[in-house]
């Protein structure tokens, strides 16, 4: 029954029941930009390096000879751009934004592009930075990009139902780290994903050891990993783990991810390229 009536449409015959079927709330991008596959990579809770796993996918797809690109949707803390060495501004025109494009062909648009002291805090309410993460996907001129990857905020808040109802979102990588409670963080992002009907596409374990430089032992220092566990628990079908290597910060702090020479996750990459496609 339409909202509008007050009697059962099915029974007289009357169009109003049609203004029920649901309405898409899928944002159209920008004209001329052809993502095409949207990947978020979401956490339970912060500092357990969600932007870190973002920039090594992005690097590694690149790697593989995509196009691919970031959105940075973590608003009130963005990272991504100084793990780049991105120092410039975005630019544009009367027709929409120019992501600002790093030295190996990524492209990136993150609010401390746009902010003229990449220090000043965005203090803003959520409807607003939810408006600017829409805008992220709207009025920035992408052109054609083979996977995205969207770094999300900590949480289920207003950004990540935003990114969720507004973006095709493909499917989404959990990043979750050994002293967490990782069965509890694993749930809330499966039902979350569940609700969205989005799929959650790999489990990744940041921190997950420490390899000694001299002898090569690994050391869980948060205790034993349970990545495994819980992906076979919840039905997972991939995943990762990252150790603990202080060259992980060196390459950030100098602005110099995608000169990072490990490749610990080759193998997700090709398993998003194996279940995505090209």
């Amino acid at each position: 029954m339409s909202e509008s009536c007050n009697h059962d449409c099915s029974s007289c015959g009357s169009s109003c029941s049609s203004r029920t079927q649901p309405q898409s709330l899928l944002a159209q991008p920008h004209e001329g930009t052809h993502v095409k596959h949207v990947i978020a990579v979401v956490s339970g809770k912060g500092g357990v390096g969600k932007s870190l796993v973002t920039s090594l996918m992005a690097v590694q797809m690149r790697r593989h000879g995509f196009k691919t690109a970031i959105l940075d949707a973590d608003i009130t803390g963005p990272s991504i751009p100084k793990s780049f060495g991105i120092t410039g501004r975005a630019t544009g025109d009367e027709t929409g934004i120019f992501p600002v494009v790093t030295k190996t062909g990524i492209e990136v648009m993150s609010m401390n592009v746009l902010l003229e002291d990449a220090a000043s805090p965005v203090v803003w309410r959520g409807p607003v930075i939810s408006g600017a993460v829409k805008q992220f996907w709207t009025d920035v001129m992408w052109g054609d990009i083979d996977y995205m990857f969207v770094d999300m905020p900590p949480g289920t808040g207003d950004v990540p139902l935003t990114v969720f109802q507004s973006l095709p979102v493909d499917g989404i990588l959990v990043v979750t780290s050994p002293q967490e409670l990782v069965s509890m963080i694993v749930e809330k992002a499966l039902k979350m994903s569940e609700m969205m009907n989005v799929p959650v596409l790999g489990l990744i374990e940041n921190m997950s050891y420490f390899e000694c430089p001299n002898c090569h032992e690994r050391v869980e220092i948060y205790g034993p990993s349970r990545v495994d566990e819980s992906a076979q628990k919840y039905g997972i079908s991939h995943t990762a783990k990252l150790p603990i290597d202080p060259s992980f910060a060196a390459h950030c702090d100098k602005g110099d991810i995608e000169g990072y020479p490990a490749d610990y996750l080759a193998d997700t990459a090709k398993f998003l390229e194996g279940v995505l496609g090209k």
